[in-house]
């Protein structure tokens, strides 16, 4: 039986985006540590910071008063999220010059299964270089790329080097690569993960390749089996093209459970602006938004609003989950580990719909 050629597929990560375009369009900033995100002295977080600002401790999620006491010299510079969609959807553009296959996980990265692709290249590793030189060309931003025979090896590589980076893992090459790491790179072993698997003694991928399977599966249920399957660098998902979907999301485990409005509000901003991407590139809008959380004892929760008229604006989209979160959060004291944004209820935006005179908003 003949077996299928291997995947190529490359991850594309920008560079400290929303800082990078900031730099770009203020060359005062080039070179300067740039904290985008809530006022130094407000109860903010930073959304961004450049890496001037990382070499001081400046992370994501940080509050913005931390970061200022971490770097005093930061230069801190309130989010313009359309700038960041227009550098977005430039990036993408280039992404389909080559390959119709992608996968976009955020404004900013995106899987691509280059295994066929429209320049007929052979070398997955020639097409990341080109594309990281046509991302320069067409925004004068960076980017950093993997590539590997799946998306797990994929995305482990694009965060080996930067910024700047391109780490190229052949199929032989797998097992050496993922050798040396730590349980917490594999895909979905968060902090809380890390530490109920520490306490069975795994704490390699090492470890986990050492582990019995049937012992995983009964401490871990499914996901013991995906995990001894990414210990030997095996990851059958396919790279999945988004054509006309049913609904858009973007939902992120939380590095710490935690229950600060602040940050989650910053955070679902972003999601929000994620899924108004996500309907703006499927030429689609939304009547229904949910805001979908997760405890720290693992109970998720779901609230959805429907508007008055279908949206696919980022203002009204943040807005909506904004009020869900801080709603949810005034009835329950528990901290989150989860928490995510979608979209229902899709229509073409070029539907024809019935004219008011009411702004969109949420229905009673």
């Amino acid at each position: 039986m003949n077996r299928l050629p291997p995947r190529k597929i490359i991850h594309v990560d920008m560079d400290a985006f929303y800082a990078s375009v900031e730099q770009r369009d203020d060359p005062t900033l080039r070179g300067r540590p740039v904290v985008v995100g809530g006022p130094p002295h407000s109860r903010g977080v930073v959304c961004a910071a450049s890496y001037e600002a990382r070499a001081f401790g400046v992370r994501s999620a940080l509050p913005s008063s931390r970061a200022a006491r971490l770097c005093p010299e930061a230069v801190f510079i309130t989010p313009n999220f359309g700038k960041y969609e227009a550098a977005s959807r430039a990036i993408h553009a280039v992404f389909r010059e080559v390959t119709d296959e992608v996968e976009p996980l955020a404004l900013d990265e995106a899987f691509l299964d280059v295994t066929v692709n429209h320049l007929d290249e052979f070398s997955a590793g020639r097409l990341a270089r080109h594309l990281k030189h046509r991302i320069f060309e067409a925004t004068a931003l960076v980017a950093s790329a993997g590539v590997g025979p799946n998306k797990l090896i994929a995305k482990l590589a694009s965060g080996f080097e930067k910024p700047d980076g391109l780490v190229i893992v052949p199929p032989e090459r797998v097992l050496s690569f993922l050798e040396p790491m730590e349980v917490g790179a594999l895909w979905g072993v968060g902090p809380a993960m890390v530490t109920r698997l520490a306490a069975i003694g795994l704490r390699t991928v090492n470890d986990v390749r050492a582990a019995d399977p049937s012992a995983l599966g009964r401490a871990l249920g499914r996901f013991g089996a995906f995990l001894y399957e990414q210990a030997f660098g095996r990851d059958e998902r396919p790279v999945e093209a988004r054509g006309q979907p049913r609904s858009v999301g973007s939902e992120t485990t939380l590095k710490t459970d935690t229950r600060d409005l602040s940050l989650l509000s910053a955070l679902v901003c972003e999601q929000a602006t994620d899924v108004a991407l996500s309907l703006t590139r499927a030429h689609r809008q939304a009547r229904t938004l949910t805001l979908k959380v997760r405890f720290s004892d693992f109970e998720s929760r779901t609230r959805s609003r429907t508007l008055s008229e279908s949206t696919a604006d980022t203002g009204v989209i943040a807005e909506v989950a904004q009020a869900l979160l801080s709603g949810l959060l005034a009835e329950d004291t528990r901290d989150l580990r989860l928490v995510g944004v979608s979209a229902t209820n899709l229509e073409d935006d070029n539907a024809p719909r019935q004219l008011s005179l009411d702004l969109p908003g949420v229905r009673p």
